[in-house]
């Protein structure tokens, strides 16, 4: 009777620990995506970025230069 208990407490403790590594497992796959995530997402936004960026300079660049305003002509009283 003691080494059927025991054996059931071993089965027990076993069950536990396979359960618990078993959700290590599925904790450190899940953190891995979404480092990845994570990481892709910068690299878009960075990439997105430096192109607006670029394409503003390059709008300013080619801008029409703004006509010189004429001087306001005084008012007859």
């Amino acid at each position: 009777m003691v080494e059927n208990s025991r054996d059931t407490a071993r089965a027990r403790a076993d069950l536990r620990f396979k359960k618990q590594e078993e959700a290590a497992t599925v904790r450190q796959k899940a953190m891995a995506e979404y480092v990845a995530e994570s990481d892709a997402r910068k690299a878009k936004t960075d990439k997105l970025r430096a192109l607006r960026l670029a394409k503003e300079a390059e709008d300013l660049a080619n801008a029409p230069a703004a006509p010189a305003k004429k001087p306001a002509r005084a008012k007859k009283k």
